[in-house]
């Protein structure tokens, strides 16, 4: 058996199993390009490559600039089928083993999340990606191999589109985003647009959190981990299955009681931003836990009050659950 070092996953690198049409499928180059990137850029460290919105990211720049040929820009397509290299493999969820033999299965970016736990790499490979100067040297000879014409466009540090993302997110008007997001829902398939959800939905869990300080804007949780760890969740105000709305003023800060309760419709919040508890259920204990304690609570705000939360979502959710 050959050592697995630099020239061999140069050679492994260099002979992919791919589709040759249409010049030959950009897909596992791309990908593996971003999963270089993604260990230059410490997303991972270890050998269990799980999917996420960095990664995804990625994949989509990298796509932008350096593909020039007709194919479409899917990842769960790479991530499935590198399975065929012998550097790379798939472990499933529990109970999902028979569904991830099925290929025809695996083209949906919702079953390939649901059934994969995460792909795992050669611990030999996971080294050199850790080491600059060894990582450095696969990747250009990646965009060397496959995109000697556009690697000119390559850029090492930059996710775009995940930076994009954020700023549409952040600063753009509901009405401009909701537009945008039905734009992109015409223009691709649901492969494609379940792709675009998964990495717009985690950067607004991520950007929640973080405008309201990590703290439950109404109890006032807030724990500090040193593994990363929240306990505060990013809740729509309208779900976006009706509104396709991830702006930052479509959000609050939730721990994950409160947030089941708002999206149950225990309670809500009014136009002057106090807590309002429904009279449809009732709590029989006392308990240091109880929702209505927080009855006309003012909540946490957003030190920037373009960043509040928007006073037509706040009166849709209330109308929604039949709040007086």
């Amino acid at each position: 058996m050959p050592a697995k070092n630099l020239k061999y996953y140069c050679f492994r690198f260099e002979n992919l199993r791919r589709d040759y049409k249409n010049g030959g499928a950009p897909h596992k180059p791309i990908l593996l390009i971003s999963l270089i990137q993604a260990f230059q850029q410490g997303v991972y460290k270890a050998t269990e490559i799980t999917i996420t919105p960095e990664l995804v990211g990625l994949f989509k720049s990298n796509w932008k600039r350096l593909v020039e040929t007709n194919h479409q820009c899917l990842f769960t397509l790479p991530f499935y089928h590198m399975s065929t290299e012998p550097f790379w493999k798939l472990i499933p969820n529990i109970g999902c083993e028979i569904w991830v033999k099925s290929k025809s299965s695996m083209r949906s970016f919702a079953n390939l999340t649901t059934a994969i736990k995460y792909a795992r790499i050669d611990k030999e490979l996971k080294d050199l990606l850790l080491e600059k100067d060894e990582s450095e040297v696969l990747l250009q000879f990646i965009l060397e191999k496959y995109f000697p014409d556009t690697k000119g466009n390559f850029s090492s540090g930059a996710n775009n589109y995940i930076s994009d993302i954020e700023n549409q997110i952040i600063k753009e008007p509901n009405e401009i985003y909701q537009a945008r997001l039905f734009q992109i829902r015409k223009e691709v398939d649901n492969d494609a647009f379940q792709e675009e959800v998964f990495v717009r939905s985690n950067i607004f869990k991520k950007e929640i959190p973080k405008i309201y300080n990590y703290t439950c804007c109404i109890s006032g949780l807030r724990i500090d981990a040193v593994d990363n760890i929240s306990m505060i969740d990013a809740c729509h105000i309208i779900p976006f299955s009706e509104s396709y709305n991830d702006t930052i003023t479509n959000g609050i800060a939730l721990c994950p009681n409160l947030h089941r309760a708002f999206d149950r419709g225990l309670i809500s919040i009014n136009k002057i931003y106090q807590v309002i508890v429904n009279k449809n259920f009732s709590e029989p204990y006392r308990s240091s836990h109880n929702i209505k304690q927080f009855e006309k609570v003012e909540i946490l705000l957003p030190e920037n009050e373009k960043q509040y939360p928007s006073l037509n979502s706040l009166t849709y959710h209330r109308d929604k659950f039949g709040f007086k």
